[in-house]
């Protein structure tokens, strides 16, 4: 089983930043895919980002050039740099990982609550 969990959620006001961690742990797949998603009061939950073992990166329109992902192997630990925040942008984050083989496992972790203020 995997387990993750999430930290560095809190409130920020427009224009600042906050960097997000997801520490991984338990019996890894070592080929998998990690990935941030947020879902906002209200509304559906969406991908905010991916990022392969390899380190190629996906992001959501309406983070790109804002939003850093990256991921130490090492650590088994995720994280998303989030600058120039925004209103729009509070919502709760979640991270996921997909593993690719092995048990297929795709496991979630609880969330972390991130408040923009204007």
């Amino acid at each position: 089983q995997v387990q993750l969990v999430e930290s560095g959620g809190g409130l920020v006001q427009t224009g600042g930043s906050l960097r997000l961690s997801c520490a991984a742990s338990g019996n890894i797949f070592s080929i998998n895919v990690m990935d941030w998603y947020r879902q906002a009061p209200g509304k559906q939950r969406e991908l905010v980002a991916m990022i392969t073992g390899g380190s190629s990166t996906n992001y959501a329109d309406s983070v790109k050039g804002r939003f850093t992902i990256s991921r130490d192997n090492a650590k088994n630990t995720m994280y998303l740099q989030m600058n120039s925040l925004k209103p729009e942008d509070t919502a709760v984050y979640y991270c996921r990982l997909r593993e690719l083989g092995g048990t297929g496992g795709d496991y979630w972790g609880q969330g972390t609550q991130v408040i923009v203020s204007s």
